[in-house]
């Protein structure tokens, strides 16, 4: 078994990459909502309890069942066109986000990285907290901003 790299709970528990993480239930629901965010998809986190039911189903399951919200019935009825955006899958990079978010904090809890807002490029920068250089930089993401979810 894998030992779990991040924990905030045990309501969803899932293996990616050979990391294990557990998330509370409020955790995934931030992350999954941030990582939705981040790619475009969601123009804000202000989300309903049915809409961000519909959004964590999506990357818990990758699929939504049965749609409780407009987010969910627009996810459902344009699933063609929203599930790759130039082979790039939505369910893959939503997960990814919420994964690397996870390990970045984990990693950050142990002292292996130190965070720091970068002022110009608006985000947060992670280097070494013994001053060596940059440990890494986050890759860019697809963009699903052409077909944003609007209510």
């Amino acid at each position: 078994m894998v030992e779990t790299n991040y924990s905030s709970g045990d309501d969803y528990v899932v293996e990616f990459l050979g990391y294990r993480f557990g998330f509370n239930q409020a955790d995934f629901e931030q992350r999954v909502t941030a990582a939705a965010v981040k790619l475009g998809f969601l123009e804000g986190n202000e989300l309903d309890g049915d809409e961000t039911a519909d959004l964590v189903e999506l990357a818990a399951d990758g699929r939504i069942d049965e749609p409780r919200s407009p987010l969910g019935r627009y996810v459902v009825r344009h699933w063609e066109r929203l599930s790759l955006i130039g082979n790039e899958s939505l369910v893959y990079w939503l997960r990814k986000l919420v994964f690397r978010g996870a390990w970045l904090d984990h990693r950050v809890k142990e002292g292996l990285l130190e965070v720091a807002w970068d002022e110009q490029a608006a985000d947060f920068a992670y280097s070494d907290p013994h001053g060596g250089r940059a440990l890494l930089e986050l890759a860019p993401v697809p963009s699903w901003s052409e077909l944003q979810f609007r209510r």
